[in-house]
């Protein structure tokens, strides 16, 4: 793994303030020069050169055109966009709530024809019941301290989730076994969300696995990820969502999720765990 999962955006910045830097060189300006035709301190033209700072949409604007170079602009400020989604912060998501956020990646759920997702402290969202979703969000914006639309939210994440029953999708997921017994919510919900388990486990087009308390571990537990077919993975930290791109990232996440899938149980072995989770909670 990468030392960083923000590597991928940071990367993508220090490439802009590179490609800004080359352009101030070639219209032959000092950064002093270049402050002045913009409007600037010193100071801020040389956080942005050396990725200290990130660009605004702006900031790229009234750079290109002190060089000169306004045919840059619409290249410079997609990628500076793109480089903004790969490490999204969770309070800036939310900041309205948590139903929109559902909603925005419905796109990407109704395109990917082949999932797979790890997840080591929740049930992945796609295989979550409502009850079990709301107290989950509930906890997660008392947490971060952004608006409680959990119900609203909740319902939402469950309409995203149509994609197990309809087109052509297929699904590999992984949880560790720590994920059915951790107390999301009370036994009565939890009840219902291990029992909804057991039911998707008999789609033809779910691979659900358990990875036991006792496997030999090949691989650490990791922060829960997703893969979306070969072109994106989402991974899940503390504080923001990173949205891996680069091809090298994701083949390193796919290689994980294979060498994870190599230890965890299945079929009649990943029940048996399942339903002793569920006679835990009497």
């Amino acid at each position: 793994m990468s030392a960083s999962p923000s590597s991928s955006a940071q990367a993508a910045r220090e490439a802009i303030a590179a490609r800004l830097g080359g352009l101030r060189r070639e219209a032959e300006l000092t950064g002093h020069e270049l402050a002045l035709r913009c409007g600037w301190s010193p100071a801020k033209s040389s956080r942005i050169e050396r990725a200290r700072t990130p660009a605004s949409d702006a900031d790229i604007r009234a750079w290109c055109a002190a060089c000169g170079a306004e045919g840059e602009v619409a290249d410079l400020v997609a990628a500076n966009r793109q480089a903004d989604q790969m490490y999204v912060h969770w309070q800036k998501l939310h900041r309205h709530g948590m139903r929109r956020a559902q909603e925005e990646v419905v796109p990407l759920f109704q395109r990917t024809r082949h999932f797979r997702a790890y997840c080591s402290n929740v049930v992945p969202g796609m295989l979550q019941t409502e009850a079990y979703a709301a107290a989950l969000l509930s906890t997660i914006a008392a947490f971060q301290g952004t608006p409680d639309d959990s119900e609203a939210a909740a319902s939402s994440r469950i309409e995203r989730s149509r994609v197990l029953h309809e087109g052509d999708h297929r699904f590999a997921l992984l949880l560790e076994e720590a994920v059915l017994r951790y107390r999301i919510a009370d036994a009565a919900v939890m009840a219902g969300q291990l029992g909804y388990l057991l039911a998707v486990m008999a789609l033809p087009n779910v691979s659900l696995g358990v990875i036991p308390f006792t496997a030999p571990r090949r691989v650490w537990p990791l922060e829960a990820f997703y893969l979306f077919d070969d072109r994106q993975s989402t991974v899940e930290l503390l504080t923001a969502a990173v949205n891996v791109t680069a091809p090298t990232e994701i083949a390193t996440y796919a290689k994980a999720f294979a060498e994870l899938s190599g230890i965890a149980v299945y079929g009649t072995a990943a029940r048996a765990l399942i339903s002793d989770a569920i006679t835990a909670l009497d």
